[in-house]
């Protein structure tokens, strides 16, 4: 007969310990969150990004050139078209700038009986005023040249000729160039030599200086100079044409120059070209400031302040609008891609591809495809405006605004023109994408 447990001996079983079918059905709190959290989400490297991104643009070759294409042109459109005007403004500043538009004359009141002689310091006065860049002067001497002290009664050769002491900058202020020789050094501004200007050599009969004999002479005043070059013609000082210049010190030791200028040539900034005219009859000539005559700044300069603000705006809404189209052309080539690759779509979706791997996936080839084209538009608008600057003979200007502009104008571009395809092509179910044909 067999004992069966009483209800007492029963009862003292504990009732925590579970039984073995109970351990074996029901899964603790760390079982169960390893079976719900079974698919471990993964996140995408940059290398990972980057090969997923370029991998329709790699297996597309065609349909990705012709679509980069679009947005090359956009950028290729905005850099010619901001550099060609460059170009053709930079050699028009240059061609205005040498018209003297910076450029400064200050002389004594002309027409008086007996004018006043500006101060012999007013030149380093002058340069003292901060816009001034460059300050120079000549100084009429008040004598005569000869060819030739054999010339009887009046040589007409040398009538209209006047005789200048000049300083050894006077050139670089008034972009004057030397047609034969040299213009003064330190050592000839010493000694008594001449420079030409050029219809002054014609009138004295003195042609290219030879570099194998002596160099000609002419007489100043009672005094014979050597003449160590000629000028080309200065067409911002058309007065040295017609002038037999002198070394400054040299025309002090020699013709009794006293030093007293008598023109001053000054050059300042553009910007500040009207203040420092306003100064200048009280900086040369601080005793008699109403004595003083200031020319007006050229009509040049004018000119090129209106020619600074001609360009730009135009041309460059003709960039925005053919970037903007290549734009378009990225959004409907993503497009298409994302209705071709459905089947990609679900296989990938499949494997345990997240909608967000899916969205970024399109949305790195997008930025991926504008930006190889932004890289190719900016190399074909750079050949071509350099190509263009070269056969007009201008400088070549590049701006790098409209570079930089350019490429990140696309990289924007595509990643507006990736959204919506990113978008849907994430939002595409699984079952769907894997049952399209």
């Amino acid at each position: 007969m067999t004992a069966t447990p009483s209800r007492h001996s029963r009862s003292k079983r504990p009732r925590s310990e579970p039984s073995s079918h109970q351990h074996s059905s029901a899964p603790s709190p760390r079982s169960r969150r390893s079976a719900t959290g079974g698919v471990k989400i993964v996140r995408l490297s940059l290398p990972d990004l980057l090969s997923l991104g370029v991998l329709g643009l790699r297996t597309r070759k065609v349909r990705a050139m012709l679509s980069a294409l679009g947005i090359s042109i956009g950028v290729a459109t905005m850099v010619i078209v901001t550099a060609i005007p460059a170009s053709s403004h930079r050699a028009l500043i240059e061609e205005i700038s040498a018209l003297g538009s910076n450029m400064l004359r200050v002389q004594p009141v002309p027409g008086q009986s007996k004018p006043i002689p500006l101060p012999e310091e007013s030149v380093d006065m002058a340069r003292r005023i901060g816009p001034v860049t460059g300050v120079s002067a000549v100084a009429n001497t008040n004598t005569e040249v000869q060819r030739s002290d054999l010339t009887s009664g009046e040589d007409f050769s040398s009538a209209g000729l006047s005789v200048l002491a000049a300083r050894r900058d006077l050139l670089d202020v008034v972009g004057g160039t030397v047609l034969s020789g040299r213009f003064f050094s330190k050592a000839d501004e010493q000694f008594p030599t001449a420079v030409l200007g050029y219809q002054a050599a014609s009138r004295l009969g003195i042609g290219e200086l030879p570099t194998d004999e002596p160099a000609p002479e002419i007489r100043i005043g009672r005094s014979w100079f050597t003449v160590v070059g000629i000028l080309h013609s200065v067409p911002l000082a058309e007065e040295l044409d017609v002038a037999v210049l002198t070394g400054w010190t040299a025309a002090k030791n020699t013709l009794r120059f006293k030093g007293n200028p008598t023109v001053i040539y000054i050059k300042a900034g553009e910007e500040h070209l009207e203040d420092v005219r306003k100064v200048l009859p009280a900086t040369v000539f601080p005793e008699q400031p109403g004595q003083v005559q200031v020319s007006r700044p050229s009509d040049a300069l004018a000119a090129k302040r209106a020619t600074q603000n001609s360009f730009s705006s135009l041309f460059l809404g003709l960039a925005g609008v053919a970037l903007l189209v290549g734009g378009i052309g990225v959004a409907n080539t993503m497009v298409i891609s994302v209705l071709e690759r459905r089947r990609e779509i679900g296989l990938r979706r499949a494997l345990g591809a997240t909608r967000g791997h899916v969205r970024v996936q399109f949305f790195t080839e997008s930025v991926a495809l504008s930006l190889f084209g932004a890289l190719a538009g900016t190399a074909l608008g750079v050949l071509a405006a350099v190509a263009y600057a070269t056969y007009q003979g201008w400088p070549s200007v590049i701006p790098l605004t409209s570079v930089v502009v350019g490429c990140l104008g696309a990289v924007m571009v595509g990643m507006v023109a990736g959204v919506y395809p990113s978008v849907r092509a994430a939002r595409l179910p699984p079952t769907e994408a894997l049952a399209s044909a």
